[in-house]
């Protein structure tokens, strides 16, 4: 049975937060208002809460231009090489989807197609840090999946536009692009205002109050995760190193003061060794305050008999990352059914795939592994089937099987649907087609 070498000092579950209490009552109040009051309300709230209120939240294409013209040439040559690779991906998974018809029998065709949706919203994180690489996974993975209308949303960075992230917004395809971030941004998205069309779907991430504006609309929109604190989980064997270990735990743990950093290993002395050296890492870390205080709230270190039981105990925490530092990495492929994302080996990380290899960085977390994968291009794609009859054969004897297996259920109106097909085509003889035919003469079969 696996044991502890540390726990964190708050629950350890990835299912906490240190989000406070009163989150959805303050985000029902803003939300009421733009429902009520729409532009002067969102208004209102971006100046409370971000101290930000241009002319206009939306900026022109040349105010687009003007923003990309003055980053560095380095910026704007690797966010076209991240969206290449994030491009090359998410066409490789429409690709991997099928639209067909079959004749399930003779004169019967039945189909299905992968039907863009209309109107998307793309949040894109700021407040701690500028995620551009949030454009990459959102905005970019919609318009690889056809939809026709992309909107980009950004909150300002300390009263200031995130060049980089407008840059990449752009790069990635955004139809239009709004600096305004929080609650009103989400609300302004999923209800409409009068400068702010309504979309049909939402997604990206963003912090507790953004998450839980996203829950809130769920039904009336549809959004594509509901967002928890970033998770990282390691399972590591006697032969990976220990310095990497720390270091990819906390290139994850910076992300937030509750984001639960989980080592898995069958060695108890790299377990320990691993935790030793992230306590020579944090003190030159520029981010090691936060870092810290995630490691000590949520951190764990757990030492398993063997490989078997790590991959099991793994897929109980159905964490948001898992990296595999092992001898055989690929062996996780097999052994586990529970994550967000899968990385297998050392030379490959978490890091990767948040910021630059392709895979979409947009996961689930809170154990949501047990029960779904992340964004994706199919996330943006409704699967809709069709029908239809061309053979009068087929239709009549259709409808007598629909009629019997109707009434079964007794949904005489379903059955009825059946029965006049089965007249029309069949020349079956049904009483209540009679009658109803009597009442009305010049409607005849």
């Amino acid at each position: 049975m696996a044991r502890h070498l540390k726990t964190g000092a708050s629950s350890t579950s990835s299912s906490t937060s240190n989000a406070p209490s009163n989150v959805p009552s303050i985000v029902t109040a803003v939300i009421d208002s733009i429902r009520k009051d729409g532009d002067s309300a969102v208004r209102s709230f971006s100046e409370k809460f971000d101290k930000w209120s241009p002319k206009s939240f939306k900026l022109s294409e040349s105010e687009i231009n003007q923003i990309i013209s003055k980053l560095p040439e380095q910026v704007i040559k690797d966010i076209k090489e991240v969206q290449h690779n994030v491009r090359t991906f998410a066409q490789a998974q429409k690709d991997s989807l099928k639209e067909f018809e079959l004749e399930i029998q003779p004169g019967v065709f039945l189909g299905q197609k992968n039907i863009p949706i209309n109107s998307v919203g793309c949040y894109i994180p700021g407040g701690r840090y500028p995620l551009l690489a949030s454009a990459h996974m959102t905005i970019l993975t919609a318009k690889v999946a056809g939809v026709p209308h992309v909107m980009g949303f950004t909150p300002p960075i300390n009263g200031s536009i995130p060049a980089a992230t407008v840059a990449a917004m752009s790069l990635a395809g955004a139809d239009s692009i709004y600096i305004l971030g929080g609650v009103q941004a989400v609300a302004a998205m999923a209800l409409g205002t009068e400068t702010i069309p309504k979309v049909d779907f939402i997604a990206g991430p963003g912090n507790a109050f953004v998450a839980e504006a996203k829950r809130q609309f769920f039904g009336a929109v549809g959004i594509d995760l509901f967002a928890g604190p970033t998770e990282v989980l390691i399972v590591a064997d006697e032969f990976a190193d220990p310095f990497t270990v720390a270091t990819d735990l906390l290139s994850q743990a910076e992300h937030g003061p509750d984001t639960p950093a989980v080592l898995i290993t069958t060695s108890e002395e790299l377990g320990r060794e691993t935790m030793r050296l992230v306590d020579v890492i944090l003190p030159d870390m520029p981010t090691g305050e936060l870092a810290g205080t995630s490691w000590r709230d949520y951190g764990e270190v757990r030492v398993a008999e063997d490989l078997d039981e790590a991959y099991k105990l793994a897929d109980t925490y159905a964490s948001e990352h898992v990296q595999i530092l092992t001898k055989n990495p690929r062996e996780a492929l097999t052994k586990m059914t529970n994550y967000g994302a899968l990385f297998l080996g050392e030379k490959t990380c978490v890091s990767y795939g948040d910021k630059v290899i392709g895979t979409n960085h947009v996961l689930p977390t809170r154990g949501a592994a047990r029960y779904t994968g992340g964004l994706w291009v199919g996330k943006y794609l409704k699967t809709c089937t069709y029908q239809e009859v061309r053979s009068e054969k087929a239709s009549g004897e259709l409808g007598r099987l629909c009629g019997r297996a109707a009434r079964v259920e007794k949904f005489e109106g379903h059955a009825r649907s059946g029965d006049l097909r089965a007249q029309q085509f069949l020349q079956d003889d049904h009483e209540w087609i009679n009658v109803a035919q009597k009442q009305r003469p010049e409607q005849r079969l």
